[in-house]
């Protein structure tokens, strides 16, 4: 099914606002990525070029960038989010079970969500058995942690036409890799409904900072540029606004104090929380507009 199909348009400003718990205005989503790059096939992105410009497998440079993010920066940002009393959506491959289970394990010790992320970082496109593959990143995850995850992030946020419909067969209820609307928006399966969560590319460290690349004191001005337009708009409807973080990216020490600043001046404000995709989904689920009807 083309989105349309799954999504009929519905303009924000023609809906009932949905309502919040009192007290509450508006919703930080952190979400936090972990992915496992396999030297076999080219890296998800370079930090570095290479000589000539001519890729090159094994990409030592660029593999040793991201394991610098499992090694130490997610280690800084764990610390990080600890200390603000932050429990993000932890979106990861399936395989970084396997191969980083020291980093998996501090995320199920730390009381965080693990949504799944696929088995390693491929596009959904290159995969001969979409179907199979996400069975077994489901089973690998809920092995590890002995829950199912309820939410998925595509490798690169890819999907396919089809792909929607084996995340519901396999017991996804959310995605977070459409950023089309604020709120949260029921989507047509041949199985079962799917949420879509209000996710953002603007307010996101590989956007900023891998593709743009800005300086590192951006992460807090363009965050905080985006927090004060929802948190007006947030007094007359609840806002929700996704963070995303790469261990690789936002753990280094010259973004760290940065991101830690921003979420700690988000959070002082009144009526601002910081909820995980499970809280998230649960709330809309609970309300009388999730249905899609009202």
């Amino acid at each position: 099914m083309h989105p349309r199909d799954r999504l009929a348009y519905s303009p924000i400003e023609n809906r009932p606002p949905l309502a919040f718990p009192k007290g509450v205005r508006l919703v930080v989503w952190p979400v936090l990525a972990l992915e496992e790059w396999d030297m076999t096939r080219p890296m998800a992105r370079m930090v570095i070029s290479p000589p000539q410009g001519q890729p090159m497998q094994p990409d030592h440079p660029n593999w040793s960038w991201h394991e610098y993010g499992m090694r130490v920066g997610f280690w800084r940002l764990r610390k990080m989010m600890l200390k603000l009393g932050i429990s993000p959506t932890v979106t990861l491959n399936a395989r970084v079970c396997e191969t980083y289970p020291q980093v998996a394990q501090a995320c199920v010790d730390s009381g965080w969500e693990l949504n799944a992320h696929g088995y390693d970082q491929v596009p959904m496109h290159k995969l001969d058995d979409q179907r199979a593959s996400i069975m077994k990143s489901m089973d690998m995850i809920e092995k590890f942690c002995g829950k199912r995850p309820r939410g998925w992030f595509g490798p690169g946020l890819t999907q396919t036409f089809d792909t929607l419909d084996y995340l519901s067969e396999a017991g996804i209820e959310y995605i977070g890799d459409w950023v089309l609307d604020d709120e949260p928006v029921t989507l047509k399966t041949t199985h079962k409904p799917v949420v879509a969560l209000p996710y953002n590319f603007e307010i996101h460290d590989i956007v900023m900072m891998a593709l743009q690349h800005h300086p590192s004191e951006v992460w807090h001005t363009r965050a905080l540029d985006h927090f004060n337009t929802l948190y007006a708009e947030s007094a007359e409807r609840p806002k929700i606004m996704a963070i995303a973080c790469h261990p690789y990216l936002s753990g280094v020490p010259h973004r760290i104090g940065h991101v830690q600043q921003t979420f700690a001046e988000i959070l002082a404000h009144d009526g601002v929380v910081a909820w995980d995709g499970e809280k998230i989904l649960d709330w809309y689920l609970s309300s009388s507009s999730s249905d899609g009807t009202k």
